[in-house]
């Protein structure tokens, strides 16, 4: 084992002698720096547990400095110096953080205890019992600081626990590696507990005289510190995780407390029952004792109670009677914003003045009443609408205090209840859109269509034509609506293709300049190593356009003589996203697009609902309100992420997320050719036909428009009346030629109909026709050669599009 090396000074030449004495120099100079660095630090923050720990981490990292130095390091010529890795692994036990080194052949040289804790032994990095792609990312980083000389991985999963490891390059010449493996700070508070009493702060606890436990739902023992352990069994070492916590205590008649082990003449404690989960009754909590024999003053215990309140990650006060703080450690300081050299007197002073007097109230009967515990649902003062729990329990036995009061940063948790809510929403109204689009899309073919019939009697320069042909231009104008209401939806038909963003940035950009004012900047930046995507160009350049006019309306309502819109597109990383925190974006790899403006912001009530179709800030009549919506409808159809970020009066940023895009598409990537103009034709055929349509407007429409080219038309009102027609004719008599069928239909649908009717005529061609998109209606039309025409559709459209699926079939 490398670590059996030892250091040889009786070897060694004069020369390296004299590098020894030099060492020792430099070794003495570097003490007398870290102890005037300690001295500072505790002038400036007198903490003995931090005073500790800094000189720990100085003294393991000069340790691995000295040894791993050049000058300290054998040479070619001086092969009687050795590294002593075993005072190295020494030093380096002392670390609060995984150490080990490498050399060039990839072996383990040498690890500290706690790598070896964690990881199951001497494994060798990046061989490690890792979760997913851990071993992956520590190889990049190793592969990186030989390279560069350093390097990192982050988010590396073992279990339940995380760690973040930096790899750093060094020795003489360059020949080993040095990890560093470091835990990942969890927001589970039940997980910091457990760290917090089965760690050093639990030790120091101990010292303290405070027995610390923490017990699961269940009752069991799931972490103790040194003490617990010492007076439940008589050994510090003793591992009774997962015990059950009341066994190693028991109560007299009068409802003291004693441990069991030490008998009925035993030392009385004082157990304190601090919930970790309020919304559990009988939840995982933290269980802390103290001697209670009758010669602890109450002050003295009290003291005690607010050095151990102090030490907790949880928002913990205490208050007295009439409901006045005696005390309140630094976590409940940070979740209600106490500023520094504020002084509140009362709770209420921290809420908003709705909640002043309920929480007085419920305070004060907590401190005067029998011992009761409970939650009160406030709004902190700089906390927004959004309420929070204050925990209260009342407490006897600690002099003045009366009242335990109990907060929680749940910022993030509403935060994610806020989006979760956001993104039900927008899905109930997606699906309603597209259920409005589709009966739109009806009705207007019905206008169309009848418009379309009119104008065939009318002759331009007629007084009547005019009045037809406006009624059609709103009407076309209405279906434009009608499709950003699919977009929306996310029932548009889409045509993706593998694409470069920065292509369709640049395409779009000069377009987007012309509808800016001189005075509006544009600026474009593109990243590096940006990632494919795939989604439809002429979608995206509606996207890009969309929030560039917003943007460009946003500056100008600011009243700013002008202002700037950013275009940046970004490679994510699944580590770039994990730093997000954001729970709604998977971890993976994105190419992002950001759209920034300096314009007048978005206000926080308002930003919940942008995305929200008809929902508009602009004055009567200048907005649609289907501008983001459109927007938010295009990138869920893509498989994107789009989020809106903005404070008042400082512009707003508009981040947009597609996957990157892994396979290669050589049908999809190649550049869409624009469709063909149809050539003008003669509409005039024959033919006998079978119309299926449940709406009469739209089916009198068809009909009408069919008939006048030549055609034969049979209708029926749904797929059932549909067969009927088909199954009654004779063989050979008056067969149809094509059937055009609505998709939705009540009783019988298009597809059912049409798939019996294939079995009877597997040749017949069919046209579907309806108000959804097409690609969304292909999932249920499990059929080939059949063709689709989308609704609202005019007079000559339905008679051209039957007349190229009979010339298609006739082929």
């Amino acid at each position: 084992m490398a670590s059996e090396i030892r250091y040889n000074t009786a070897l060694l030449k004069p020369s390296t002698r004299k590098k020894a004495n030099d060492s020792r120099l430099r070794a003495a100079i570097l003490g007398i720096a870290i102890i005037l660095s300690l001295g500072l630090l505790y002038w400036q923050v007198p903490n003995i547990a931090l005073l500790l720990g800094f000189a720990a981490m100085a003294g393991t990292l000069g340790a691995i400095a000295y040894f791993l130095s050049p000058k300290n390091a054998a040479t070619d010529d001086e092969h009687a110096t050795f590294m002593d890795w075993a005072v190295t692994r020494l030093v380096a036990d002392q670390a609060e953080v995984g150490l080990a080194i490498t050399d060039r052949a990839g072996r383990l040289v040498c690890a500290n205890e706690l790598f070896t804790k964690w990881f199951n032994g001497p494994a060798v990095p990046p061989k490690l019992p890792l979760q997913d792609d851990g071993n992956t990312l520590l190889a990049s980083a190793g592969r990186k600081a030989w390279r560069d000389g350093r390097g990192s991985a982050e988010g590396l999963k073992r279990g339940v626990a995380e760690y973040n490891a930096k790899v750093e390059r060094a020795g003489h010449g360059d020949e080993y590696l040095l990890w560093h493996f470091k835990p990942r700070r969890r927001n589970d508070i039940l997980d910091e507990t457990i760290n917090m009493v089965s760690g050093a702060t639990g030790k120091a606890l101990s010292e303290a005289g405070l027995l610390a436990a923490v017990i699961g739902g269940e009752g069991r023992i799931r972490a103790l510190n040194q003490g617990f352990a010492l007076r439940a069994t008589g050994r510090e070492d003793a591992n009774i995780a997962g015990r059950n916590f009341i066994n190693f205590l028991r109560s007299d008649d009068k409802g003291t407390i004693f441990f069991e082990r030490d008998g009925r003449h035993g030392t009385p404690v004082r157990l304190f029952h601090v919930p970790l989960d309020r919304n559990q009754q009988k939840g995982p909590a933290l269980i802390l004792l103290i001697d209670d024999d009758g010669m602890v003053e109450r002050g003295k215990a009290l003291e005690q109670v607010e050095s151990m309140l102090s030490l907790l990650p949880l928002g913990l006060a205490l208050t007295d009677r009439d409901g006045r703080f005696l005390f309140y450690n630094n976590a409940f300081a940070k979740v209600s914003d106490i500023q520094e050299g504020e002084e509140p007197l009362y709770p209420g002073d921290l809420m908003i003045r709705d909640d002043k007097a309920a929480v007085a109230d419920a305070v004060r009967r907590y401190g005067r009443g029998p011992s009761m515990s409970g939650d009160l649902a406030v709004r902190l003062r700089s906390g927004g609408e959004d309420p929070v729990a204050l925990g209260m329990a009342s407490i006897r036995g600690l002099g003045d205090a009366a009242v335990l009061l109990s907060l929680k940063d749940n910022s993030e948790e509403a935060k994610l209840k806020t989006q979760v809510a956001q993104a039900t929403k927008m899905q109930a109204v997606g699906q309603l859109a597209g259920g409005v689009a589709h009966d739109f899309n009806n009705i207007l073919t019905a206008i169309i269509g009848h418009c379309d019939l009119m104008l065939l009697r009318h002759a331009p320069g007629d007084s009547d034509y005019d009045d037809i042909q406006q009624v059609k231009n709103n009407s076309n104008r209405a279906a434009g609506l009608v499709r950003q209401l699919l977009a929306f939806s996310r029932q548009q038909t889409l045509r993706p293709q593998v694409l470069q963003l920065p292509d369709v940035v640049s395409d779009v950009s000069n377009l987007l300049k012309r509808l800016l004012d001189d005075s509006i900047e544009l600026e474009v930046k593109h990243g590096r190593n940006l990632g494919l995507v795939r989604a439809d160009p002429g979608q995206l350049e509606q996207v890009i356009i969309n929030l560039g006019v917003n943007a460009r309306d946003a500056i100008n309502a600011s009243g700013a003589n002008g202002g700037k819109i950013s275009i940046t597109t970004q490679m994510i990383t699944p580590s770039d996203v994990r730093a997000l925190k954001n729970d709604i974006l998977p971890v993976g790899d994105y190419t992002a697009l950001f759209v920034s403006d300096t314009g007048m912001g978005i206000p926080p009530q308002v930003i919940g609902k942008i995305f929200e179709p008809f929902f508009t800030t602009k004055d009567v009549g200048k907005g649609t309100g289907l501008g983001l919506s459109t927007v938010y409808g295009i990138v869920k159809q893509s498989g994107g992420y789009i989020f809106a970020e903005s404070n008042p009066d400082e512009g707003a940023t508009f981040a947009i997320y597609f996957p990157v895009h892994k396979g290669l598409d050589h049908e999809t990537s190649q550049t869409a050719e624009p469709p063909k103009a149809l050539a003008k034709k003669e509409l005039w055929g024959s033919g006998h036909i079978l119309l299926v349509e449940d709406e009469d407007m739209v089916r009198a429409v068809a009909e009408r428009a069919l008939t006048r080219q030549g055609y034969t038309v049979v209708t029926a009102s749904d797929g059932e009346e549909g067969l009927q027609h088909l199954t009654s004719m004779e063989e050979g008599e008056n067969a149809f030629d094509m059937i055009v069928s609505d998709v939705v239909m009540p009783n019988m649908d298009g597809p059912a109909m049409a798939k019996q009717a294939r079995e009877l005529y597997p040749e017949i061609p069919i046209l579907f026709m309806s108000g959804y998109a097409e690609e969304q209606l292909r999932k249920s039309i499990d059929l080939d050669n059949v063709a689709f025409l989308p609704k609202p559709f005019s007079v000559a459209q339905i008679a051209q599009a039957v007349g190229e699926v009979l010339a298609e079939h006739n082929k």
